[in-house]
Formats: structure tokens, C-alpha cells, sequence
């Protein structure tokens, strides 16, 4: 379980990013919104070590992130940044995902035995040989989870990580997020787009100037006047609430309920 108790954060220039933050995940999709600068990257670069709370208390399993370096909660909780490209230095795909299990020190049998199972788990084998430079962006972003993997974490922070990507990227993209959860993964998404978070969360924390808004089931967060927050209502909610069918979360549900006369 990750837990964050009153948390605030001041950085040196004064800007309070985070004000009094409480908020706990444990095995489950959330996704964290808010507009640019509500302070969404800040708490989410408090779960592993990057930043340091200036008061309160962020804990993963029971570690204080306080008393921890990042090496050592990066074991606990893998962070994919927003620009994948960002995270590729090797010639090859075997080396980009070894290179995080060979700082641990991991004997040969044992690296190649992570790289294997990651690449698996984001369905990327028989790509060792690839430059990663040379893979299509939904590609790049999967090696980029598959990196994070390789070190074995229990929780995952995706920095919008469908960006950039075009419908069929992003569905693969979707896929793996949807099956590292099945397979035991807590995972946290940055995310601005609103499509993603109806189609894949099962919980939604907003933030606002620092604060949090709101924290809840995405289905209570879609009934909640957005505008006020700068963000819209998904296109697909939009139709379903002029149809009288209420909520859904992708064309099929929406299909259903209209070949059912509502809900």
C-alpha cells in the first residue's frame, strides 16, 4: 500500500505545489488529473524518492520515502515518463531492458531471465535485436514499461503514456496497462486524456492548485461539472447523457444500452 499523509510540498522558489495531501492506492488503476500545474507530476514524483516531502509523510509498503534513497523505492515503484526516448541509451532493445537489473548486480541468468519475462509481458519478443530508436511510438512506450518491469516493482506510474500515440498505439498501450493490473501491479496514470480515464480507471484523483478535489469512483467523477476544472466530458458521455442512457464506458456498453432503451 502506498500511503501519502498530509503532504505539502514547497519548492525553493517558494511555490507551494502540493498542500496537504492525503491519498493511498494499493492493487488498482487510478488516474491522476488535473490541469498543467495543479500538481500532479510533483505528487507522483513523491512515490518513489525523486522529491522529498517539506511536510508530511509518503510511505510505500512502510517505507518511509523519507528515510530511502531512489534506488531503493525504485524496486517498490517503477515511474515510465512521459517521452519514452528519454529513457533509451542502449544500441539494442536486450541491453535498454538488462541495463536497470544489471546496476542491481543480478548474475547473467537472472538478467536475461527479467528481460525475457518483461518484454513478454508487453508482448515485445523477438524484438531483443531492434534499435529502440527504430520501434513505432505505442512500441517505444511498451519498451519503456518493459524497462520499469524488468526491475520488478509492485507499482507503476505511467506519465500520460498514451501521448502522441494513434488510436491503434494507444489500444496497445491500454492492453498491457490492463494486463500488468490482472497481474498483480498497482498502477497510477497521468493523464489529461479524459477517454483514457473512462475507459481504463477504476478510480479518480483530482487536483487543483495543490489540493485535492476529489477522490473517487470514475462514474461519480464524470457526473461532476468539469468545466470547472478545465477539463470536458468525454465525447462518448456527452452522447450517452443526450440518449438517456446514462453512464458507459465504450461503444459497446453504449450500443447495448440503446439496443436495451436505456438504462
Amino acid at each position: 500500500m502506498i500511503r501519502v499523509k498530509n503532504l505539502w510540498h514547497v519548492y525553493e522558489n517558494g511555490r507551494e505545489a502540493l498542500r496537504g495531501i492525503d491519498f493511498q492506492m494499493g492493487n488498482e488503476i487510478v488516474a491522476l488529473v488535473g490541469q498543467n500545474g495543479s500538481g500532479k507530476t510533483t505528487l507522483a514524483k513523491h512515490l518513489n524518492g525523486l522529491l522529498k516531502p517539506t511536510k508530511g509523510m509518503v510511505e510505500v509498503d512502510g517505507l518511509d520515502t523519507r528515510e530511502h534513497t531512489v534506488a531503493e523505492l525504485s524496486r517498490l515503484v517503477g515511474y515510465v515518463f512521459q517521452n519514452p526516448e528519454h529513457m533509451f541509451f542502449e544500441e539494442d532493445v536486450f541491453r535498454e531492458v538488462a541495463f536497470g537489473p544489471r546496476n542491481l548486480g543480478l548474475s547473467e541468468d537472472e538478467i536475461e531471465a527479467r528481460v525475457r519475462w518483461a518484454l513478454r509481458a508487453v508482448n515485445l519478443e523477438g524484438y531483443e535485436n531492434r534499435t529502440p530508436y527504430s520501434l513505432s511510438g505505442g512500441e517505444k512506450q511498451r519498451l519503456a514499461i518493459a524497462c520499469v518491469l524488468a526491475m520488478r516493482p509492485k507499482y507503476l506510474i505511467l506519465d500520460e503514456p498514451t501521448t502522441g500515440l494513434d488510436a491503434r498505439s494507444s489500444e496497445s498501450v491500454v492492453k498491457t496497462i490492463r494486463k500488468l493490473h490482472s497481474e498483480g501491479h498497482g498502477i497510477l496514470v497521468i493523464t489529461h486524456d479524459m477517454e483514457l480515464v473512462l475507459e481504463l480507471a477504476e478510480r479518480v484523483v483530482l487536483l487543483h492548485d495543490g489540493r485535492k478535489a476529489f477522490d473517487g469512483p470514475v462514474e461519480e467523477f464524470f457526473s461532476m461539472e468539469l468545466h470547472d476544472y478545465g477539463l470536458e466530458k468525454p465525447e462518448l458521455l456527452r452522447i450517452s447523457e443526450k440518449a438517456g442512457v446514462g453512464f458507459v464506458r465504450n461503444v459497446p456498453e453504449l450500443v447495448e444500452a440503446l439496443a436495451g432503451g436505456g438504462r
